[in-house]
């Protein structure tokens, strides 16, 4: 994809070195900015060999809610390295995005207002505890208010942020209806360019097409900012070498985007979903580039 390459060449050409918490420098850019159109195809890399099958189950993972990765790691080790001894996360995305949740009244401050129990779209917990299903509320929303401009899901809590082993990277997404088209705008406030980017592209992407498919409407555009868009660099030489991101880049840059697959859904409620209702058409990519994750 053009798009993705042209955001790999502003970093590479206009980003700052700067250390990380991880002990391996990046190559730094603030707020870039890229969109792509969905009707083009589906929007998965064709510069390196992407692993559909992993960024499918992650998805439904999230979908389903749960913050234990126990079904998941069936399917790929993704988020094994950020699970306790139990295999829960501190911070699951798809925990915030159907279960967020709802304070207690002894937490409501003076002058807020927050839903109650009777709310559609409330759930108890087995401890007692509200959430809120943001997915279902905005779903709700576009089909009998598609002109809202509060289509927001939020995967932020800052009281589990400031404490979380990895809070979230991508922690807010918008919709917006224009001309019978879904549209989705994600923000990032943290993203790995080699690795975690084309991943959340393809994965928002897919998002928008299931949420666009439940609501009957058209697909529109992905747009994504990210505020530190990095790429991992380590010298030659270096104990930190292996972390290097940029000569495998590079590699993707001489590369030429190969037509984008076609992307078909079954017609089912989002929450009946399973893998095999999803047949990604006319996928090719160039070889893989391996690239390592620095934790």
């Amino acid at each position: 994809m053009k798009e993705y390459l042209d955001l790999v060449k502003l970093v590479l050409d206009n980003g700052i070195r700067k250390h990380t918490r991880t002990g391996v420098d990046t190559i730094s850019y603030f707020s870039a900015n890229y969109r792509v159109n969905l009707q083009n195809g589906f929007p998965l890399l064709t510069t390196k060999k992407m692993y559909w099958k992993s960024l499918l189950h992650e998805m439904l993972w999230y979908l389903s809610g749960d913050e234990h990765i126990k079904t998941l790691r069936k399917q790929t080790k993704i988020w094994d390295a950020w699970a306790d001894e139990q295999g829960r996360l501190q911070t699951a995305y798809g925990r915030f995005w159907r279960r967020y949740p709802v304070p207690s009244g002894g937490a409501i401050l003076d002058g807020e207002v927050y839903v109650d129990k009777h709310h559609p779209f409330v759930s108890e917990e087995e401890n007692g505890a509200l959430t809120f299903d943001q997915i279902g509320w905005v779903i709700n929303e576009i089909k009998t208010n598609p002109n809202s401009r509060r289509l927001v899901i939020l995967a932020w809590h800052p009281a589990n942020a400031v404490v979380s082993k990895l809070p979230p990277c991508h922690y807010t997404f918008a919709f917006n209806v224009l001309d019978g088209k879904l549209n989705c705008h994600l923000s990032q406030r943290s993203g790995d360019i080699a690795l975690g980017i084309p991943f959340n592209l393809a994965a928002y992407s897919l998002l928008t097409q299931i949420i666009a498919q439940e609501t009957g409407l058209e697909l529109g555009e992905f747009s994504h900012s990210i505020i530190d868009a990095h790429i991992y660099a380590a010298d030659k030489g270096s104990a930190m070498e292996k972390y290097d991101h940029v000569e495998g880049l590079l590699e993707q840059l001489k590369r030429n985007p190969l037509p984008l697959p076609k992307l078909k859904i079954n017609k089912k409620p989002i929450d009946e979903l399973t893998f095999d209702d999803f047949e990604l058409e006319g996928y090719q990519s160039h070889d893989r580039i391996y690239f390592e994750v620095a934790v």
